[in-house]
């Protein structure tokens, strides 16, 4: 019976995605980001959190801040886009195959223990993990890997990462070895199989409709799958009874108390109430650290991600890439950085690429992309030669209408928000009248994923290589008409000929290939800008060790310390311990 910690990790190289071989594990000590969802709270709303309600005697729940949401709606349904499932329910609930770890670049077995690709990168096999029983008590087998992607094939909606765009077959050989046989050579196909949550079949084969199935109370593999309390300020979570990792987890379960946003997790975090976080905290060394230094941590490195302007490229002027370049040379980014992020980052280059994808940044794309730096008077010269004179008023028009826009933002996070007010006062200098438009996050995700909107903040993914990140902004493949959800490319733009090196790439095993590709797509990005990148996000982490210990550090960096990324805080989540 395997129910060993799995401490050994698949290596990614730097730029080769073996393939062909068996891919071995090797020996590594320690346990292993969306696009980095954020959290925080409008500039405007009062530092109030919701009263404290009392744990249950003697247990040890770690307090998780993680989404902002004023009330919690029970839902637990793994299948659907994050925001619309409570946390932790992708990973920490359910489970994927493979956890890919940023700060380590690589893959940690979880689900699976091993995979091997053959015929030319068509045919990926994996060997599911022994031992491993769903929280009823009932075994995991590969039946329920092969199930749930054929559950995805059946139901569209449920495909967020466009895997059976390349997918063609999926079958279970046996109890523990599953078969994914490839449209194409799809090598980075690992990643988006390996970070699919795996439902379980005798749970889910006789659900009439699993696009809206709320699954209340989940069956799943993960540490924590017990809804042990589920009210609209507060749900808890308790262990799994039947989890693989023997002696995990070492605390009792989670407590999730609903904050609507940036604020009200600072006060909290301050008065001692939350233990782990992932927002945007101000001055967070005097505001936090210096409350009680022996306890009050945090960690901010540059990988969660890049925070980005979505222009809907559906809808004019964004259609026009003179307009959307524009635009981004009308933005103050030092302006941004100092007052709306409170100099924990830099603004972003052309490339978009956060400090994740360092190694594979072209020098030349980021000279080329000129259009990230604050140039109003080329802004404007750009924007009378795409046509667009000024009227009377100083508003620019096209064909007499116009040029007003909104840019929808969350109203709980206090960042973003006055990154937005920033972005329309300086877009006032090109005679752009833009107008914010804050949602709460639901309301916010929704509207993003269906593609309803002008303008929108947003964030990107981190995932193994650039491939995966342009492919998300750029693919054809991945346009979805507006009005379906869509988990990735909300602003529904493709580009054909990124196309052409994503299949390119798909098949390429030499590492200067891969790099030559890569280089290609970063500088089809900069020519076509489909988003406006803002500044690199910080992966916001904030915790308190008076309770617990075993969060990732500067120091012992095994992991994000940041709650925002899934599956990746499924590492943090099984080294967690009481102090």
């Amino acid at each position: 019976m395997d129910r060993a910690t799995p401490r050994r990790a698949f290596i990614l190289s730097a730029l080769l995605l073996s393939a062909g071989a068996a891919a071995g594990c090797s020996s590594k000590e320690g346990a292993a980001v969306a696009q980095e969802r954020r959290g925080g709270a409008a500039a405007t709303t009062p530092a109030t959190t919701p009263a404290p309600q009392p744990q249950a005697k003697g247990a040890a729940l770690v307090t998780v801040a993680r989404e902002q949401q004023a009330t919690w709606v029970r839902n637990f349904n793994p299948l659907l886009p994050e925001g619309n499932s409570r946390f932790p329910t992708v990973a920490g609930i359910y489970e994927p195959l493979l956890v890919y770890n940023t700060m380590r670049n690589e893959y940690t077995p979880w689900l699976a223990t091993r995979y091997s690709w053959s015929d030319g990168n068509r045919k990926l096999t994996i060997t599911t993990r022994s031992g491993v029983k769903w929280s009823d008590g009932h075994p995991f087998s590969a039946r329920d890997v092969s199930f749930t992607f054929a559950l995805l094939k059946k139901h569209p909606a449920l495909d967020l990462s466009g895997i059976w765009k390349f997918l063609g077959g999926v079958t279970a050989e046996s109890e523990d070895v599953v078969e994914f046989t490839m449209r194409r050579p799809y090598v980075p196909g690992l990643s988006y199989i390996g970070h699919q949550p795996i439902v379980p079949e005798h749970r889910w084969k006789d659900i009439a409709d699993p696009v809206t199935y709320a699954n209340e109370s989940p069956v799943a593999t993960g540490p924590f799958t017990e809804v042990t309390t589920f009210q609209n300020q507060v749900y808890e979570l308790g262990k799994n009874p039947h989890y693989w990792q023997e002696g995990k987890p070492a605390v009792d379960g989670l407590r999730f108390p609903a904050y609507p946003g940036n604020d009200q997790v600072s006060m909290a975090l301050i008065n001692g109430e939350v233990d782990w976080a992932g927002a945007f905290v101000p001055d967070i060394e005097q505001v936090f650290v210096a409350k009680d230094p022996a306890h009050h941590h945090y960690w901010f490195p540059l990988v969660g991600g890049t925070a980005t302007l979505y222009p809907n490229s559906t809808r004019k002027p964004f259609d026009d890439v003179r307009v959307r370049k524009a635009i981004s040379m009308a933005i103050d980014r030092d302006q941004i950085v100092k007052i709306a992020a409170d100099n924990y980052t830099h603004g972003a280059d052309a490339t978009g690429l956060d400090d994740s994808y360092e190694r594979f940044r072209s020098e030349k794309a980021v000279a080329a992309g000129d259009w990230v730096k604050l140039d109003v008077q080329r802004a404007n010269q750009i924007l009378d030669e795409a046509g667009y004179p000024r009227g009377a008023d100083g508003v620019r028009t096209r064909n007499g209408k116009p040029l007003r826009f909104e840019i929808n933002v969350v109203s709980g996070w206090s960042d973003w928000v006055r990154a937005v007010q920033i972005i329309t006062q300086n877009l006032q200098s090109v005679g752009v009248e833009a107008t914010m438009r804050a949602y709460d996050f639901s309301a916010f995700n929704e509207a993003l994923q269906k593609g309803m909107f002008d303008m929108s903040m947003g964030w990107t993914t981190v995932e193994p290589t650039p491939y995966n990140f342009y492919r998300d902004l750029m693919s054809a493949e991945l346009v979805k008409p507006v009005g379906d959800m869509s988990a990735r490319n909300w602003h529904r733009f493709g580009a054909r000929e990124a196309d052409t090196l994503f299949r390119a790439f798909e098949a390429a095993t030499d590492p200067a290939e891969q790099k030559r590709i890569l280089e290609a797509l970063q500088m089809i990005f900069v020519q076509t800008a489909p988003v406006i990148p803002l500044f690199k996000n910080p992966s916001w982490g904030e915790y308190s060790t008076k309770r617990f210990t075993g969060f990732p550090t500067m120091e012992n960096p095994y992991a994000k310390l940041t709650p925002n990324n899934p599956p990746e805080y499924l590492l943090v989540l099984t080294e967690l311990r009481p102090r």
